[in-house]
């Protein structure tokens, strides 16, 4: 993966927890600068700073990497329900009916 995909993933993340960059960095225990090299793709993380991010931001590693994998259903899966879970049931059900018309023009 490329470190600007990478950290543009990581912010994303960050951001939707509502964390700035010195709460990750104090929840992953790693310098808010280097959080900072991270995301803006200057820096790619080791394995060891990778895990301690994802595990500070309560996000699986797979979510992060999920285009870089090979299989992304499972990931895709949490993605949409996290946005669901957010709505309200006539929203869901919306956002459902708006599913169904797409996948039906895509076959």
């Amino acid at each position: 993966m490329e470190r600007a995909a990478l950290g543009k993933r990581i912010r994303e993340s960050r951001i939707s927890k509502g964390y700035t960059q010195q709460d990750l960095a104090d929840r992953a225990e790693i310098g808010v600068v280097y959080i900072s090299e991270i995301e803006r793709g200057i820096k790619m993380p080791s394995l060891n700073i990778f895990i301690k991010i994802v595990d500070a931001l309560d996000i699986s590693a797979d979510y992060v990497l999920r285009d870089e994998l090979p299989t992304g259903k499972e990931y895709i899966y949490f993605e949409i329900t996290e946005k669901l879970l957010v709505l309200t049931p006539n929203q869901r059900k919306t956002a459902s009916d708006i599913l169904n018309a797409y996948i039906s023009n895509l076959v």
